[in-house]
């Protein structure tokens, strides 16, 4: 596995990432490969290992006792984002042969004379931005890496590389996923038990945007923790950016070569 990890470093054998940039107030950003939670969910989940001597039953326990608390756990927030962006045309991979000297000054001269006019022609269209009011048990702001499984998450990315990008997402996007605050007690026992094993999986009426920027605006007092990427955090104001394949993942070509094969079934 060392050699083959090694070989395809070597030869440049990866797969495109999205990465989310998300800044606080204050600190440094924060890059996450999978995303951010914040929620009760979360918050029970991160609690199992406290009731390790039920065993088996450990994260069914963590999640009724949460349940004891107060009940409806909901939590406010407001959201403001803009959507998808248009995803930039793949480079070719051969690259073209140079034109000749006579033909690349004529160009120059050509573009030079034409500028000015296109300068002021241009016009940048500006960003909407849309507002949301949310109450909800659960808020996840995630890419579409797949949980940071090689295998799906280059499956995704060389579907779309395969077709050309035809028939596939022509877009980069993050999804916001706000979870209802009307779950019962029992479905969060039986959804946040699942969660534990599958953090991918939403109650049922959960609203999913799709966003490529995002600010969360939590109300001032606001407790609890975020879970950016496993790792736990202070629940703050935070800015999240999407940067779309930012980050190459080395993978197996062979691996790479399946998946390929299977992307055009």
């Amino acid at each position: 596995h060392i050699t083959d990890a090694t070989l395809a470093i070597v030869k440049g054998e990866t797969v495109p990432l999205d990465v989310l940039q998300i800044k606080g107030e204050k600190e440094q950003p924060v890059f996450a490969m999978t995303g951010l939670r914040w929620g009760s969910f979360r918050d029970a989940g991160v609690k199992v290992s406290k009731y390790w001597y039920l065993g088996p039953l450990k994260t069914k326990a963590a999640h009724f006792f949460s349940t004891l608390q107060e009940w409806p756990q909901t939590h406010q927030a407001s959201i403001s984002y803009t959507g998808p962006t248009e995803r930039p045309p793949s480079e070719p991979e051969e690259t073209p042969p140079r034109p000749s000297l006579y033909r690349r000054i004529l160009r120059r001269l050509a573009s030079f004379w034409a500028q000015p006019q296109d300068a002021f022609s241009r016009e940048v269209s500006p960003q909407v931005w849309k507002d949301v009011q949310l109450s909800t048990i659960e808020l996840s702001i995630t890419t579409r890496n797949s949980q940071l499984d090689l295998t799906a998450s280059a499956l995704i990315f060389y579907k779309d590389i395969s077709s050309g990008g035809k028939g596939q997402s022509k877009e980069d996007f993050m999804n916001i996923c706000i979870e209802p605050d009307t779950v019962s007690k029992g479905d969060f026992i039986t959804i946040g038990s699942k969660k534990v094993r599958d953090p991918d999986l939403r109650a049922a009426g959960t609203e999913c945007l799709q966003a490529s920027h995002c600010t969360l605006l939590l109300p001032e007092g606001t407790e609890g923790s975020f879970s950016i990427d496993s790792e736990e955090y202070e629940a703050m104001p935070v800015e999240v950016t999407l940067l779309p394949r930012k980050l190459q993942f080395f993978c197996d070509p062979r691996k790479r070569e399946r998946m390929l094969q299977s992307a055009s079934q």
